[in-house]
């Protein structure tokens, strides 16, 4: 019971310093695009909130990684779930610390801002997307981004030599899947990192919500069965 408890603690926090650190980045970067008259390119906003939270993961995968692999993540949970990698019940308590963690990110980030007014990096699509992108078209990129980021972590996960450098690979992935998804909706991959600065914000972000719920859990699906598909027979459980 009590290693249980680590794990979901571990789980809490880990989700926590993501929003925090993630999110807060991108309210910061998107701040500074038009600071005292001097724009910078959205490009340099892109790359350093992709950055910011590969680095994150980076972070959290070496310090709270070997109490609960740091999945910090339902989408990740769900995925190692599918692919026979954990139980039922550590599933349940892994996404229940995982969404605490991230509404308690955003609590903590509202405060340091001192509100709402600057955006709490809450993702969306429509007119919050800066390439305008509609609602298939968010599900379609959330579900493509999150299988690649979930089959990345099954695969280098799943051999034990590579556990030295796991970490950055996943925390490199992370940061691949942002570039991209960032001008389309912010870039989720991850229903607790969304629903956290939703809850907060209300209208929109909070209406839109669903679809960075559904569709990373789709494509954590998805990446676990084909994962499973692919493993040698000898492999397989």
């Amino acid at each position: 019971m009590m290693e249980s408890i680590r794990k979901y603690i571990a789980e809490f926090i880990g989700t926590a310093v993501l929003v925090i650190f993630g999110c807060g980045s991108a309210v910061a970067a998107n701040a500074m695009l038009d600071l005292q008259g001097v724009v910078l390119p959205l490009s340099f906003s892109t790359l350093a909130i992709a950055i910011a939270f590969g680095l994150v993961i980076v972070a959290m995968a070496y310090s709270v990684g070997n109490v609960s692999g740091c999945h910090i993540n339902p989408a990740v949970s769900l995925g190692m779930l599918v692919a026979g990698k954990m139980s039922v019940t550590d599933f349940v308590g892994y996404v229940i610390a995982q969404f605490l963690g991230g509404i308690a990110g955003a609590a903590v980030l509202m405060g340091i801002l001192g509100g709402t007014e600057l955006g709490l990096g809450a993702n969306g699509y429509g007119e919050a997307s800066a390439l305008s992108a509609g609602v298939a078209q968010a599900l379609a990129i959330e579900v493509v981004l999150t299988f690649v980021f979930v089959f990345t972590i099954l695969g280098v996960t799943s051999k034990a030599q590579n556990s030295s450098v796991a970490g950055i690979v996943i925390g490199l992935t992370l940061t691949l899947v942002h570039i991209l998804g960032i001008p389309f909706t912010g870039t989720s991959v991850n229903p607790a990192r969304s629903l956290g600065p939703a809850l907060f914000m209300g209208g929109d972000a909070l209406s839109q919500v669903w679809v960075f719920i559904v569709a990373p859990l789709i494509g954590a699906a998805i990446a676990a069965l084909v994962f499973r598909l692919l493993q040698p027979e000898d492999e397989k459980k």
